[in-house]
């Protein structure tokens, strides 16, 4: 039998500028209680776009957590309040110098469902008008574009790591 948990007690244990993390007393059923240790998260935006030449467009960038250099889609974290399709309008042409002139929403995945709420919101785009790249200070990214296929056969060579765009790229396939 699966059971809804009911949370008795919390205890935010960290508060950042990214994410929080709290600890939750939870009951479950009519006689047990548990912890679970959650990690509070805005939320996120993916985007792949794709150019006049059919080309995808990735972005190269260092991550810290395992200190390499990834291949990604363009993406980035939510703002208090603001709005999924005005995050991707305002990521996409920060990380890559193109404004999108129409999105479409693709999905909404869970991440981490396991210990962490962030919702990521993928998006297609094929019409894009050129803008200015303006990365956030302490952000360094390099723009490439490939081909889908080139993207799909990166995945199975290991080369594209970032679950996000595994899964963003593979919900694209109907539009190429």
């Amino acid at each position: 039998m699966i059971y809804r948990e009911e949370t008795i007690e919390t205890e935010v244990i960290f508060k950042g500028k990214v994410i929080n993390v709290k600890k939750d007393k939870v009951k479950i059923g009519d006689d047990l209680t548990s912890y679970r240790e959650l990690v509070e998260h805005n939320g996120g935006v993916c985007i792949l776009a794709v150019n006049e030449k059919k080309e995808i467009l990735m972005v190269k960038q260092y991550r810290k957590p395992f200190d390499e250099i990834l291949f990604e889609l363009p993406a980035g974290k939510l703002e208090k309040d603001e709005k999924p399709e005005d995050c991707a309008i305002r990521e996409l042409e920060e990380e890559t110098g193109f404004k999108p002139l129409k999105l479409y929403h693709m999905h909404t995945i869970y991440p981490s469902p396991g210990y962490c709420n962030e919702k990521l919101y993928l998006y297609f785009c094929n019409e894009m008008v050129e803008g200015k790249i303006n990365t956030d200070e302490d952000e360094f990214v390099e723009v490439e574009t490939i081909l889908y296929e080139e993207a799909v056969n990166m995945i199975y060579e290991g080369k594209i790591k970032d679950a996000k765009s595994i899964v963003g790229i593979f919900m694209a396939k109907k539009f190429f």
